[in-house]
């Protein structure tokens, strides 16, 4: 995470914002009471739309630990922790309960007393290639219990790890609602051979003339420092500009230590594995589906295939398989890199489908790929600001919304979606505002061409440092993947659940989820499109 410093004119993390909105500026001994340009505090919600925000916001509240300052010696140490499978050695089959106890400890061996440490947990069968993502329920006493699906026969392992203490969620808390700028983005701005280059965010500090980028038609917000001598008009391009140093206390950043508290296993105080004994034959076939949408686990591995209990999945193994499932589509790819992924992964596999080179910038985009043979055609374009790609040109930086609305839709559309981890650095109403206002463009879409298909993929898990963390964590992504799944359940998307794909594999986490993974995605999309006739 190196900061590029941006040109002089534009001032950055020199002010901030507080929960109540009052502007801090670090440079002048009095402080000046302004207001700031605040997208998110600005907008007029409707009754619905208050009511849903804010019943959003109450079923992603997180545990707090108890007031005042916890020091580190107070806070939970993974290596002192443990868990129990309950039971462990009773008779388990195919299509049983799993559970688990886990007990938090603090760096003294002292149990926890309260809640709010953010676990994930999976089983996992190493020589099958076999795994699944358990359910964390946070008994708020230091206490978790975690529920997990046996679904494939043999020697099944359980693992836990601690992905951030409570003492550390509080500070990624503090930091989501009072540093929307610890991640900054720029803009330049160009007239003849003059250009100038200035600090631009969903969010800036008053005091300094701004140029109002906000979306006309979806009124999402967008601001830049007007340039000293340039008009706001001649804005050519966005790009990111860095990220904050220096945001935590000494005290809170041993919260955030790699080989301390940050992703660590906890260990088993006893056996940490089980015996599953095969189900009956009579009813194998329905043992893994799950019909409801909302199924924990939503599915699981097998011979490193994903297999999800929600739909019925093929594999397309063969480069002709998805061509034949592909002819005659057009398929659209919004958001951030890791639906570019897929761009890549259907762009390599298939020979057919050739890239067209449209001289974008490379890992920007906009991307195209045509199989003329087959009738084929493949996009891929990122999302709307926020977004920390490298520079984006103003004439391509449009909203999901308003491209969806371009859309005619059919039963030869296929448009998928995914939107999360941009949006990590800044407060939820900022996300949810997002997605409301894709869902009221896709409620559009399919009501003027039912027949066309979305699907949204999920956020997922990455490797999490002490940096990435309080710009990224998988707590954060977590948190919006929640508010995502709340928001479009009920209309007629479908999912692919990149979340649970990432946490159930065996791989290291990586925000660009390696290839095997990335295939089972594709499988798990391809079969919407193509679903096996039955």
């Amino acid at each position: 995470f190196s900061p590029q410093h941006l040109d002089d004119d534009a001032v950055s993390g020199s002010n901030w914002i507080t929960e109540n909105n009052v502007q801090h500026s670090l440079s002048q001994a009095t402080k000046t009471t302004r207001k700031p340009y605040c997208g998110y505090a600005q907008q007029t919600l409707s009754k619905r739309e208050q009511a849903e925000q804010e019943s959003l916001l109450a079923a992603i509240q997180w545990p707090k630990p108890p007031d005042g300052k916890i020091a580190f010696a107070q806070s939970t140490d993974p290596t002192r922790s443990d868990f129990v499978i309950v039971k462990p050695s009773r008779f388990f089959k195919v299509g049983d309960q799993l559970e688990v106890l886990v007990r938090m400890k603090d760096f003294r061996g002292k149990p926890k007393q309260y809640g709010g440490d953010y676990l994930q947990a999976r089983i996992h069968s190493p020589a099958l290639k076999a795994g699944a993502a358990g359910r964390i329920v946070d008994c708020h006493n230091g206490l978790y219990k975690v529920f997990f699906t046996l679904l494939w026969p043999g020697e099944v392992k359980v693992s836990v790890s601690l992905v951030h203490p409570s003492e550390a969620i509080q500070v990624l808390l503090r930091l989501r609602e009072e540093r929307p700028d610890r991640v900054y983005f720029k803009s330049s701005f160009k007239s003849g051979r003059y250009s100038e280059t200035t600090e631009c965010n969903v969010c800036l500090p008053g005091g300094l003339p701004v140029c109002n980028f906000t979306d006309l038609y979806t009124g999402e917000p967008w601001f830049c420092y007007k340039p000293r001598k340039l008009s706001c008009a001649s804005r050519i391009s966005h790009a990111k500009g860095g990220y904050l140093k220096g945001l935590l206390t000494q005290e809170e950043s041993l919260f955030f230590q790699s080989d301390v508290n940050i992703k660590r296993p906890i260990l088993s105080s006893g056996p940490d594995s089980v015996i599953v004994k095969p189900k009956a034959f009579t009813d194998s076939s329905s043992m893994d589906r799950a019909e409801d949408p909302t199924a924990s686990p939503s599915g699981y591995y097998y011979e490193d295939q994903w297999r999800s209990r929600t739909h019925w999945i093929h594999n397309f193994n063969k480069s002709d398989d998805i061509t034949e499932c592909l002819q005659g589509k057009v398929i659209h790819l919004f958001g951030d890199s890791t639906i570019r992924q897929w761009f890549e992964y259907l762009t390599a596999f298939v020979p057919d489908l050739v890239e067209f080179n449209l001289g974008s910038p490379k890992n920007v985009g906009p991307f195209m790929s045509v199989d003329l043979k087959h009738n084929i055609l493949l996009k891929f374009r990122c999302h709307g600001p926020p977004i920390r790609f490298s520079t984006v040109f103003s004439s391509e930086l449009r909203y999901i919304a308003n491209e969806l609305n371009g859309i005619v839709g059919g039963r030869n559309t296929i448009i998928a979606i995914t939107i999360w981890s941009h949006f990590s650095t800044f407060p939820v109403e900022v996300y949810i505002r997002r997605l409301r206002n894709i869902r009221r463009a896709i409620i559009q879409l399919l009501d003027r061409s039912p027949k066309t298909l979305i699907v949204i993929r999920t956020a997922n898990v990455q490797e999490l440092g002490p940096e990435v963390s309080l710009f990224n964590s998988d707590w954060y992504s977590f948190q919006l993947d929640s508010v995502m799944r709340k928001m479009f359940s009920g209309i007629a998307v479908h999912f692919v659940d990149a979340w649970e794909m990432s946490v159930a594999h065996y791989l290291p986490h990586n925000l660009h989820p390696n290839e095997i993974i990335v295939k089972n995605q594709i499988d798990a999309f391809l079969s919407y499109v193509c679903p096996l006739q039955t």
